[in-house]
């Protein structure tokens, strides 16, 4: 296995990148009410957990860029573009793959699977484009 020298910026970069879409996002001003209709999440429950959840999201959005920034350098990315190809190709084969799959056992209306992954799809394209330039 090839080595990929990985710094620590870029991964940070990313994973905020993608923390400051899904604020935008799941915002007022955009999908916050759809996403409470849809999931069934009152605000109140969603309040309760929310220091928890982002403490998670993070995690999970460092792990995200780690892991995709391995992509990147193995698809030898390097142009906005070409990391961007790399985000989409990770998410139709992994996310949305998985997703659907969630959202099809538990009944979920297919506008769940549409607002969580039009959410992911956007991020990974970002995250993609952050670690092929920056990384």
């Amino acid at each position: 296995m090839r080595e990929i020298p990985l710094h620590f910026l870029p991964i940070l970069g990313a994973a905020l990148a993608k923390m400051a879409l899904g604020a935008l996002w799941y915002s007022p001003a955009l999908f916050l009410e759809t996403w409470y209709r849809v999931s069934g999440v009152t605000e109140e429950e969603m309040k309760a957990g929310m220091a928890k959840a982002l403490v998670v999201e993070f995690v999970g959005s460092l792990i995200m860029a780690f892991v995709l920034l391995h992509a990147v350098r193995y698809a030898g990315a390097q142009t906005a573009l070409q990391g961007m190809a790399v985000g989409f190709f990770n998410w139709l084969g992994f996310v949305a793959v998985v997703t659907i799959g969630v959202v099809t056992y538990q009944r979920k209306p297919f506008s769940m699977f549409l607002l969580q992954n039009g959410y992911l799809l956007l991020a990974l394209l970002i995250m993609g484009a952050v670690l092929a330039v920056w990384g």
